[in-house]
This record gives C-alpha cells, sequence and structure tokens, in this order.
C-alpha cells in the first residue's frame, strides 16, 4: 500500500494556520467581551468567518489531495495544489480582516481552483 509522503506536509502546515486562526479568535473574542457569537463586534465577526471558512473548504481538499498522492498524482501536479491551497488560504484570511476585501477574493478563488482541480484530477484518472 502507498504511503502518503507529500499531503501529509501540507495538512500539517495548515493545521498549524487553523490553530493560529483559533488563536486570533480566541484573543479577538477576550478583548471584545464576547463568549459566544460576535455580538456587534464586526472585527469578532470577520475573524469567526475566517476561521469558519477554513475549517469548511481545508478538510475535504486535503481528502482529496490524499485521495489523489495515493491514486498515484505526480508530485508536481500536488505540490501546486497543495501551494495553491495554502496561498488561497493565506490571501483569505488577510482578506477578510480587511474592509475591502480584494484579497479575500483571491483567496477564495484559489483555494476553489485548488478543490476543483483536485476532484477533476480524481475524475479524470
Amino acid at each position: 500500500m502507498p504511503l502518503l509522503t507529500i499531503v501529509p506536509v501540507y495538512a500539517a502546515a495548515l493545521a498549524l494556520m487553523y490553530v493560529a486562526l483559533s488563536a486570533v479568535v480566541i484573543r479577538t473574542r477576550r478583548h471584545a467581551g464576547v463568549a459566544l457569537g460576535f455580538g456587534s463586534d464586526e472585527t469578532l465577526q470577520r475573524r469567526i468567518r475566517m476561521h469558519e471558512n477554513f475549517a469548511e473548504y481545508v478538510p475535504l481538499t486535503l481528502l482529496l489531495l490524499a485521495l489523489a498522492e495515493l491514486g498515484g498524482a505526480t508530485p508536481v501536479s500536488l505540490h501546486i495544489l497543495g501551494v495553491t491551497l495554502i496561498a488561497g488560504r493565506l490571501l483569505h484570511a488577510w482578506g477578510i480582516s480587511q474592509a475591502a476585501g480584494h484579497l479575500r477574493v483571491a483567496g477564495m478563488a484559489a483555494t476553489l481552483t485548488a478543490l476543483s482541480l483536485t476532484a477533476l484530477l480524481l475524475l479524470v484518472r
């Protein structure tokens, strides 16, 4: 049975990003004095959505990447997709913290590109 060697590196990096995003939300909750929900704090609402959005897209994309690696996808394609996912998540996190949000859109585009291309890679194999 083939072992995963590439995707675990991206999974670990993304797990650390998730912990960092969690810490940002916790710190913002403490500062705002809001234990549940976001109250009327727009900054807290943005940070919660940043964290939730990460949790919504990353697990499925990592699962698909792992299946692609197990299915024999080339290392180059896995690295391109993994880097695209990480870049997308970084851009989204930075962009959602900004009022204009242009980087948020770019981050979502990169994330959806990684998700879609990985799904297509699995379908054409």
